[in-house]
Order: structure tokens, then C-alpha cells, then sequence
């Protein structure tokens, strides 16, 4: 029988780069269209809605929360994700670690994971499934849509009913004083970046010892 590979034009690998790059852009602008043959976990897998003021984490950023999540949950912990998406998305690109993780999340393209889906509007904070449990998750992280002292109180009463203790929120420089007052966090030394860059500085809230600093 012959040796059919041999038929088959050899790409550069250059050209495969360029031509991977091009597919991989292709894709995630497809979104969550096809969910075929690629990761639907990955960040880009699901674009930013600005009408509901999503700004999606640089992918570093989002990987530095992921691991600083975990670490904090401890073996077998539970991690909310409150409004941010692309931390809950580099926490499922880590198949197999031993935690679990919902996404409390307005945007209903999330829907795609399933249970661990939990419709979330930070209006109605209370307005959670039965099942959720008060104080069920090791850490909560949370980002609140918007820069407003309303916003954040409301984001508030669903932290605290969700989590056991340790809180990691992130939202702008300026509600330091507010987070202070309302969850009793304080501003870390690490800066969170976003993959397209926003007006107002962001900064990291903890109310336990962290890897942030």
C-alpha cells in the first residue's frame, strides 16, 4: 500500500503560523457559534459586550486571579465568580484541579456552561437559585459592572451571602473607599490589566492575606 502522506503539499511553518493565527482569529470572532474545535473555555471563545459594560481581563491578569482563586479556595473549594467572566473562563481552561466553580453572570451567552451557570442581576442580589447556598463558596470574586457606589452596594449583599469569608474584588481605583465600607477589603499592590485598555484604573480588593501583594 502506498504511503499516502507523501502526496500532501508541505506547508512552511510560516505559513502554517500565519495561517493558524488567521483561523484562531476567525474563530473567536465566531464566538460561541461553533463550539467545535476549539476550546469554548478559552477568553475570546465569548466576545465583550460593551452595551453591558464587559471589559474582558488581559490574559495574564485573568490567569494571576485564577491561580490566586484556587490558592485561596484550598483543596477542594468552591469559587463564585461575581460578574467576571474571564476569570471563570481561565479557572475551566484548568481541566481536572481539584475545586468547582459557578458563574453569576447577566450575560445568557454563558448559559453554554451549563449548571454551573447562574443568571445574575446585580439589581435583584438576592435573586439567586435555591440551591446556592449562603456562605457555600471558599471565595468569591467579583467585579461589578459598573463604577457606582449602588452598583458595588448591591454586588455587596450577593458577596456576602455567597462566601464563607475570603472576597477578591476588582473594580476602579476610585471605589477604594467605598470597598472598604462596604466589604472591608483592602487595595493590593498587583494592577489588573484588561485586553483593551480603559479610562479608569482598576485595581484588586482583598480582605484576607493574598499572593496579590
Amino acid at each position: 500500500k502506498m504511503d499516502d502522506d507523501d502526496d500532501i503539499p508541505q506547508l512552511s511553518s510560516h505559513t502554517l503560523a500565519a495561517l493558524q493565527e488567521f483561523y484562531l482569529e476567525q474563530q473567536q470572532r465566531e464566538g460561541m457559534k461553533t463550539s467545535q474545535g476549539f476550546n469554548q473555555y478559552s477568553i475570546g471563545s465569548i466576545e465583550e459586550d460593551w452595551q453591558l459594560s464587559q471589559f474582558w481581563y488581559s490574559d495574564e491578569t485573568a490567569s494571576c486571579l485564577a491561580k490566586e482563586a484556587v490558592l485561596a479556595a484550598g483543596k477542594g473549594g468552591r469559587i463564585a465568580c461575581v460578574s467576571a467572566p474571564s476569570v471563570y473562563q481561565k479557572l475551566k481552561e484548568q481541566d481536572g484541579e481539584d475545586f468547582s466553580v459557578c458563574i453569576l453572570e447577566y450575560d445568557r451567552r454563558f448559559s453554554v456552561y451549563g449548571e454551573e451557570f447562574i443568571f445574575y442581576d446585580y439589581n435583584h442580589p438576592l435573586d439567586l437559585p435555591e440551591n446556592l447556598l449562603p456562605h457555600s463558596f471558599d471565595i468569591v470574586i467579583a467585579d461589578p459592572p459598573y463604577l457606582s457606589e449602588e452598583c458595588l452596594q448591591k454586588t455587596t449583599e450577593t458577596i456576602k451571602y455567597l462566601t464563607k469569608g475570603k472576597i477578591l474584588l476588582c473594580t476602579g481605583a476610585v471605589m477604594e473607599e467605598q470597598a472598604a465600607k462596604h466589604l472591608g477589603v483592602k487595595m493590593c499592590k498587583f494592577i489588573p490589566k484588561h485586553s483593551r485598555n480603559l479610562a479608569n484604573e482598576f485595581r484588586c480588593y482583598v480582605n484576607y492575606a493574598s499572593g496579590l501583594d
